[in-house]
């Protein structure tokens, strides 16, 4: 997907956030993170905004951890959220496109990893805040929901901390049915490779529209939302050690 266009998403999706949080109430708990009530999740990714946001503005090429400054009031916690957010978007819009600074995922370059990176940690920190409010979650696009997953697959799983990996070779298919993608990951008991083709056998396969894999994978929904065919044993696998 192009920059401008997940920006965009990152703009849209905070304010979704933001507005799904006021209604709910700082105090109500967030069913998709059962640890949390609307407050920690503010105060989350509020953080994760500002640490993203630093990285680019500032040019920084070493990691750093996020700041751990108390979060405001929650009277304030809502607005405070909105500013945040605002100041990553404009970050993220006034950065100059060869910037150089730390990323640690691949990319083309380091202004498109976080650009994508901020879509999808805020897009899924949405889904959050409408569980807390109740009610039917807002639609992404197949297109945005298929690049999550992708993110997920040959990104974060392809890093040494996966923890889904099995004794003896297995392999396990993703298959978007309504924008066609697919990708195959190889398991074993080092991180997992993940191929973006669906060529040979697989174990086991997990197909659904993009939206319902995105969430899925991400354990916003639960794995049964999706079709499962073959062994079952590796969708258990997924269930208890896929967390990011």
């Amino acid at each position: 997907m192009e920059t401008a266009e997940l920006i965009e998403i990152v703009d849209r999706e905070g304010r979704l956030l933001a507005d799904a949080a006021a209604e709910a109430g700082v105090d109500a708990p967030v069913p998709t993170c059962p640890d949390w009530r609307v407050r920690d999740l503010l105060s989350h990714i509020g953080r994760v905004h500002g640490w993203a946001a630093r990285f680019v503005a500032e040019g920084l090429t070493e990691p750093v951890r996020p700041a751990v400054e108390a979060a405001p009031a929650d009277a304030e916690l809502v607005s405070w959220y909105r500013e945040v957010h605002a100041r990553l978007v404009d970050a993220l819009t006034h950065a100059d496109p060869e910037v150089k600074c730390f990323t640690f995922l691949p990319a083309e370059s380091p202004l498109e990893f976080w650009v994508r990176r901020q879509a999808h940690e805020t897009a899924i920190h949405r889904i959050d805040a409408e569980s807390a409010r109740g009610g039917d979650f807002s639609p992404f696009t197949p297109e945005f929901a298929a690049d999550g997953v992708d993110e997920l697959l040959a990104g974060f799983h392809s890093l040494d901390r996966s923890r889904v990996r099995t004794d003896t070779p297995r392999t396990l298919r993703v298959r978007t049915t309504d924008q066609g993608a697919v990708w195959t990951m190889r398991l074993s008991q080092d991180a997992p490779r993940t191929e973006r083709h669906g060529e040979g056998t697989a174990d086991c396969e997990f197909s659904g529209p993009a939206h319902d894999v995105y969430l899925a994978l991400w354990n916003r929904l639960p794995i049964s939302a999706l079709t499962t065919e073959g062994d079952e044993k590796l969708a258990e696998l997924w269930r208890e050690h896929s967390g990011i």
